[in-house]
């Protein structure tokens, strides 16, 4: 990959290029005081992960594979569900429960821009099972924050 998170500086990369060659679950492209990119690559059967963001709005867009997008207002009750493939965004409204599962036969390549920041600047995370067990993925001290005690993941 040839893009670094060189923090909230001036950047310009090619978007769709890097993530279609981004190799891991997620890597932190670049980071804001304000807003975040990450470069996402979901194995086939995977998915991104079950979760709401009270106070953050999310755009999330597919540049190769298929997935299926759901949210709703609640963990049981995913009452927006969307087939998406290649050039498809999925636009998740803060608070809204959501997820985007991988149905294709390859692996879904995505990037997601979340405002406000919600990772540590620059990390890498190789899978899934890393990115869930990390402990030091919180955002920068100098990036604005909601209240993160509101984030849920299920």
């Amino acid at each position: 990959m040839n893009i670094e998170d060189i923090g909230p500086r001036p950047q310009a990369f090619d978007l769709e290029a890097e993530t279609l060659k981004n190799p891991n679950y997620r890597t932190v492209a670049w980071s804001g005081a304000y807003l975040q990119v990450t470069l996402m690559s979901i194995p086939v059967g995977g998915d991104i992960g079950l979760e709401k963001h009270p106070e953050t709005d999310q755009f999330i867009r597919l540049d190769g594979g298929r997935g299926r997008a759901q949210m709703g207002p609640s963990k049981d009750e995913l009452t927006f569900d969307q087939e998406v493939s290649d050039g498809w965004c999925v636009l998740v409204p803060a608070g809204s429960w959501h997820n985007v599962t991988n149905i294709g036969d390859k692996p879904m390549q995505v990037y997601t821009v979340y405002a406000p920041q919600h990772h540590k600047p620059g990390n890498v995370q190789t899978t899934k099972a890393i990115a869930d067990a990390d402990t030091d993925d919180e955002p920068a001290d100098w990036s604005v924050q909601p209240d993160p005690a509101k984030d849920q993941h299920a």
